[in-house]
């Protein structure tokens, strides 16, 4: 498939999915350019041409102040634009924004909703643009045909498609010419019949009264709700410069500052402008009064003679107010299609849409199939709409303004959970995160509701009904709106599949639960990456060992997805398997990047067809983990890393947080140094903080994040669980593009009356000495059940220590949750369980320990191994 000059040779898969690294071409508008791109969106003269007459017919003179109320959730509805781009720049806005707040079926949602209302303004501005054309150039006749202005409408669409496919720039260069006669016309329109209602007043003529901006002589709340929605859609489009904001200099504040000033620009616009029309032309239904449904979708037609004259200047001036409503229906065509593109293609980023619309252009930076894409969605829109609806231009724009008022309803309640953490932080936070984005989303919800199931569904509001099974005569713009969203709801399940799988997944395959310790208190975050392709294989652990020591464990596995989260179990699966046999953290690393690497030449071996049905790489490679053990009785912790895990250490006494330097290791599967352990010696009650780097993700540097993770743990001990929400809290605040895990332990030491120790001489006399000393110790215990079965245990393993290694041994009782004998000596030979044979005059010893213990087994130390075995307590008499 080749479009443009060979759009598949150009494209290329977007690079990233995080903000800024995407491909789209940055710091490529200013602060002007966005507002331009804000107001052009918005297309204020084809905006007025196409609804001041449908507010004028429902709300008659206060039509001034319905433009002014319909400002007030849009100003509200910015700030939470402003907000949520302020902490997460992406150019899918919404889409975006209400999956990392709500999940991905709402994010879903809420870019369906953007999606279908660009796609169907996109067909009324083809119609208006095809008609205003004809008319420029005296074909008044064609602009009447349906068939001629659907045709013109898609050669329009086609080349605003080619405008906004060769580059952001270049469209902003063309939007600021026609931004600029807009403003122009419109100007001196306002002024021109201003000046005629008070020197050469038309019979229409009507004196501005205070009255017009009286929100109470509205006839009815149906008529204000159907005022203000219709004047939402006026306004709608401002939010481009958020559509945009990847490709904007300072990304996180110029869109946001565009978005303020573009809506009060508007505001003075709109209100100039219908209060100079009201007052020239009056609200009458005849001839040139703004109330005559004939003129109701184009209002300008009928007036630019009428204010100006027929003489040539009158003349000249008409055909440039008609050349004005053109050239908006343009630029805000061509500026629908750049969030419309944006949007997609950040959804397709994301994998909540095919793949194939997250290409950019190589050359033009800008996305190739999703521009192409919506381009052609615009025109089968408009040849549909004109096929089945008599008035496709009234029933659309309402239609439109259900879906801007979810999708606008839907941000405003966004910001409000998204920073739902730091609201009390302080006033501005309070305001400007909390309750203004709020208070808009819940006008827009409002507005929503009332106008969807009152006034459109009314079957004789609009020009069209529909009779649908068990409901009866519906009102089109209703059935339109709604059903549009609710093919969304439909397409919902299928697109949201992969994100809910691969999270229940991954989610499945980590701790359900931490259990107490003896060794340590233990709680854990894992937040996983909001973006619908965002899950992927980070986790943690906590793994009993042998005598009483416990394994700590977290890790981070590149991708995203059902792979990565796959990747991930096996990996903690190999990670369980290794610490149970007491291995050390180096060498534990060592083995599982063996595994590693023999997972990814078994996936390289295998035949070519199954290797071009999966072209990804092996997860599994690139994996970063970082594994700590710690002792309770020794209070010494080891630890080794592989790749970028950190770790952070809270003194118990003074509560200062310190970071110490791990060595180095690479990350599993990509090979190189081999890993090296350390040792940390820890005073009971400090605390450990094991994390990926997806925690830091929020802060500027590294660094940043560090300190202000350190200022989180460090002073008075505090729960774990209250630590952990801190800690998330002030380090990731709202979006994360990559998943981030935590897991927070505070170590205790083993009381000294719960365990024994014994160094012993390799001498067997010694044996003896023991077995009375085992026996007086679990007395003391209140173990006197267990007290031949441990003797037996102590006598075996002892005289195999003096009769195999020789030199000394050493020899310690623990009593946990079990009673744990552990035999240390000098060798490092470890012995086996087998079966003798009925003439073997040895080889029973570790056979019986096997069959009285719970189980068993060997760890190695610096200077030999501990050979330890575990009894079962016996159960308390019950009352």
């Amino acid at each position: 498939m080749r479009h443009f000059a060979g759009a598949e040779s150009a494209g290329r898969p977007a690079p990233g999915t995080g903000v800024g690294r995407k491909g789209l071409k940055s710091d490529a508008l200013g602060l002007i350019s966005s507002v331009v791109m804000g107001l052009a969106s918005s297309g204020p003269a084809y905006s007025l041409a196409a609804t001041l007459g449908i507010i004028v017919t429902g709300v008659g003179l206060q039509t001034p102040i319905v433009t002014m109320l319909a400002f007030i959730p849009m100003l509200l509805v910015a700030y939470a634009f402003r907000e949520l781009n302020a902490s997460n720049a992406d150019c899918g806005t919404t889409f975006t924004w209400a999956t990392r707040t709500f999940g991905p079926r709402a994010g879903w949602m809420g870019g369906w909703g953007l999606i279908v209302a660009n796609i169907i303004v996109m067909a009324n501005l083809a119609v208006i643009a095809a008609a205003y054309g004809f008319r420029l150039v005296g074909l008044d006749g064609l602009a009447e045909s349906r068939l001629w202005t659907t045709v013109a409408g898609v050669v329009w669409i086609a080349v605003l498609t080619a405008i906004c496919y060769v580059g952001i720039e270049f469209s902003t260069a063309v939007q600021r010419w026609l931004l600029c006669l807009e403003v122009l016309m419109l100007t001196v329109f306002a002024v021109a019949a201003l000046v005629r209602v008070y020197t050469d007043p038309p019979p229409t003529a009507l004196h501005v009264s205070a009255s017009w901006f009286n929100p109470f002589e509205v006839p009815s709340a149906r008529a204000l709700t159907s005022g203000v929605l219709v004047g939402v859609f006026m306004y709608w489009g401002w939010d481009t410069a958020f559509s945009v904001n990847e490709e904007t200099i300072d990304s996180t504040r110029v869109p946001g500052r565009a978005a303020v000033l573009s809506t009060v620009l508007l505001l003075i616009t709109y209100v100039l402008v219908s209060t100079s029309a009201q007052a020239f032309a009056g609200v009458g239904t005849t001839g040139i009064g703004l109330a005559n449904t004939q003129n109701s979708d184009d209002v300008f037609s009928g007036l630019g003679e009428a204010v100006f004259g027929s003489d040539e200047t009158g003349l000249f001036l008409s055909r440039m107010l008609i050349l004005m409503v053109l050239t908006s229906a343009l630029a805000s065509a061509e500026t629908t299609i750049l969030p419309l593109a944006r949007t997609v293609f950040s959804m397709a980023v994301h994998k909540a849409v095919p793949a194939r619309f997250a290409r950019i252009h190589r050359r033009y930076l800008t996305p190739t199939w999703g521009t192409i894409g919506m381009g052609a969605a615009s025109i089968a829109v408009l040849l549909l709409l004109t096929s089945f609806s008599r008035n496709v231009l009234a029933d659309s724009i309402d239609s439109v303004g259900l879906a801007i008022a979810f999708q606008y309803g839907l941000t405003g309640f966004a910001c409000v959970w998204y920073h739902h953490r730091i609201l009390t932080r302080n006033v501005r936070d309070l305001v400007f995160k909390g309750l203004l984005p709020g208070l808009g989303g819940l006008i827009m919800l409002l507005l929503f509701v009332y106008a969807a199931f009152v006034v459109y569904a009314d079957p004789e509001y609009g020009t069209t009904s529909v009779d649908l099974p068990l409901i009866g005569r519906t009102g089109g713009v209703t059935v339109l709106g709604l059903g549009a969203l609710l093919i969304g709801v439909l397409l919902m399940p299928v697109v949201t599949r992969g994100h809910s799988v691969a999270l229940k997944l991954q989610r499945s395959l980590l701790p359900r639960r931490l259990p107490p310790y003896t060794a340590v208190d233990a709680a854990s975050r894992y937040v996983p990456a909001d973006s619908g392709s965002g899950v992927g294989g980070d986790w943690y652990d906590v793994i009993p060992l042998s005598g009483t020591r416990v394994g700590l464990v977290v890790g981070d596995v590149l991708g995203h997805g059902l792979r990565a989260a796959a990747t991930m179990g096996r990996l903690r699966t190999g990670v369980r398997v290794l610490a149970r046999l007491d291995l050390a953290p180096d060498e534990l690393l060592s083995r599982l990047a063996d595994l590693v690497e023999q997972s990814a030449h078994e996936g390289m071996a295998a035949p070519a067809p199954v290797r071009r049905r999966r072209p990804h790489t092996d997860e599994a490679r690139g994996v970063s983990c970082l594994y700590a053990v710690y002792d309770p009785v020794s209070g010494k912790c080891s630890l080794a890393r592989a790749g970028d895990p950190a770790l952070a250490v809270v003194d118990a006494h003074t509560g200062a947080v310190h970071c110490p330097e791990l060595p180095q290791g690479p990350p599993l599967g990509i090979g190189g140094v081999p890993y090296r352990g350390t040792e940390l010696e820890l005073a009971p009650g400090s605390l450990l903080a094991l994390f990926t780097d997806g925690l830091l993700q929020a802060a500027d540097s590294r660094d940043v994040g560090l300190a202000r993770l350190c200022q989180v743990l460090a002073g008075e001990p505090a729960p774990l669980e209250a630590l952990c929400d801190r800690a998330v809290t002030a380090l990731l605040p709202g979006a994360v593009d990559v998943d981030a895990t935590l897991l927070v332990v505070r170590t205790r030491r083993l009381d000294r009356n719960r365990f024994a120790e014994w160094a012993l001489l390799p001498d067997p006399a010694a044996v003896g000495t023991l077995r009375t000393a085992v026996s007086k110790q679990l007395g003391d215990w209140g173990l006197d059940d267990l007290q031949f079965t441990t003797e037996l245990i102590v006598s075996e393993l002892v005289t195999n220590a003096i009769r195999y290694v020789g030199g000394p041994c050493q020899v310690r009782l623990i009593r946990d949750r079990s009673l744990i004998c552990e035999v240390s000596d000098h060798g490092h030979t470890s012995p086996n369980l087998r079966h003798a044979a009925n003439d073997d005059e040895g080889g029973r010893g570790l056979y019986i320990i096997a069959q009285m213990t719970h189980r068993w087994g060997t760890r190695y130390t610096p200077t030999g191994k501990t050979i330890w075995a575990e009894q079962d307590l016996p159960r308390p008499d019950g009352p």
